[in-house]
């Protein structure tokens, strides 16, 4: 007996969706970030230009973001989309996804970007094609936004403990760089193929990138126990935690007095380096007419909605109406109906390549109608079996 999605479920329940609120502003610099938005509420910035509600660069990529509390207490989440003079053609868009707060975040929305400006010569070695130069120049612009953020915090002492991953992505028509830290992910569409571009720094599972990230850590001194570095954070890769990084020892003892391992475990441990980092993996990818748009979110969405389904998801939304912001909003509630408990954070770039009222509809809309069907035979069946009950116990 086939079971219906928990999307369906919702339907047939007669929920009600979010609601929505955004914020439209327009500048020299464009940028879009999150508005804090409470559970259930979708809260979006974006730009129109020539198009209703989708931020457009000058090379005609067409921009939608959205973010999402979800279940959580606080939103921790936060995505940032810029279009500067500096960066030679090539627009910025980030997803950072914080924890233990969120002064962390607060802090890499504008340093991260004036980092990696600096690094990459307003542009001109993303121009260069020279992807070794690429690679060393955003890796030295990641570790030092994350120096600046553990001083920072420290002096501070706001919210010591936080810390926050962060995926980044410039792109133009022709090409797109990835620049990533953590479990966020970008997708990118083929002619309507999902292609997963990044791999979650986290301590556990046997892919490859798990696989890494365990003997790094391992190497460097660190434990993990239940898939966590020390039992504590689940990710291996991010900025911030300086409990992982410049206050291990710190940390050692705390645990000890709290009880969480003992004096004699302690004593063992030999830190030979940092067991969270910022050092960020870098991609570059050739964008071919064959490439549609990219999805680049936090775990909150993947972890519950895969990159196929993603994708078919959003390219039904721009075949019917071709507005990147609706389809990010949409993205976000699919999630939250199917019971995403993490907050939500999705940029999504339409590459300007597509014409989208051509394109017939793929398979996912056409699996609501299935399971509508399939959930009407259960409940006809249901229907009978108490009918059956009732008319042999009468």
């Amino acid at each position: 007996m086939a079971l219906c999605s928990p999307q369906l479920h919702k339907f047939l329940q007669g929920r009600i969706c979010c609601n929505r609120g955004c914020n439209r502003t327009s500048t020299r610099k464009r940028m879009s970030s999150r508005v804090k938005g409470g559970e259930g509420q979708i809260s979006c910035s974006a730009i129109a230009i020539d198009a209703p509600s989708s931020l457009t660069s000058v090379s005609g990529i067409r921009w939608g973001s959205a973010q999402l509390k979800g279940a959580r207490e606080e939103m921790e989440d936060d995505s940032v989309i810029i279009q500067s003079d500096e960066l030679d053609g090539f627009s910025y868009a980030a997803v950072f996804d914080g924890h233990a707060g969120f002064s962390s975040v607060k802090f890499l929305k504008e340093e991260l970007y004036r980092e990696c400006a600096a690094a990459l010569k307003g542009g001109q070695v993303l121009d260069g094609k020279e992807f070794q130069a690429i690679k060393k120049a955003l890796r030295e612009a990641f570790e030092s936004a994350d120096a600046k953020l553990l001083k920072w915090l420290e002096e501070s002492g706001e919210e010591a403990e936080s810390g926050s991953t962060a995926t980044v992505i410039f792109v133009r028509s022709d090409m797109m760089i990835v620049s990533h830290v953590g479990d966020s992910c970008v997708a990118l569409s083929c002619a309507g193929k999902a292609q997963v571009l990044t791999g979650s720094h986290r301590p556990y599972g046997n892919n490859k990138v798990a696989l890494q990230e365990i003997r790094r850590i391992l190497e460097a001194g660190g434990w993990i126990n239940n898939g966590r570095i020390c039992g504590d954070i689940s990710v291996s890769r991010s900025f911030g935690d300086m409990r992982f990084k410049t206050k291990k020892n710190e940390m050692l003892k705390k645990g000890v007095e709290e009880g969480r391992w003992t004096e004699k475990f302690a004593s063992r441990i030999q830190p030979k380096g940092d067991w969270v980092t910022a050092s960020p993996d870098v991609f570059q990818v050739a964008l071919g007419p064959d490439a549609e748009f990219v999805v680049l979110a936090s775990d909150g969405l993947w972890d519950y909605i895969n990159s196929s389904d993603a994708v078919i998801f959003v390219r039904n939304h721009l075949r019917q109406h071709g507005d990147v912001q609706m389809a990010s909003e949409a993205l976000a509630q699919l999630a939250l109906n199917r019971y995403s408990q993490d907050n939500i954070s999705i940029v999504i770039a339409d590459l300007g390549q597509t014409d989208w009222q051509s394109l017939p509809v793929q398979q996912q809309q056409q699996n609501v109608v299935l399971e509508l069907g399939q959930a009407v035979a259960t409940l006809s069946l249901v229907s009978l079996g108490i009918w059956a009950f009732t008319l042999f116990s009468s």
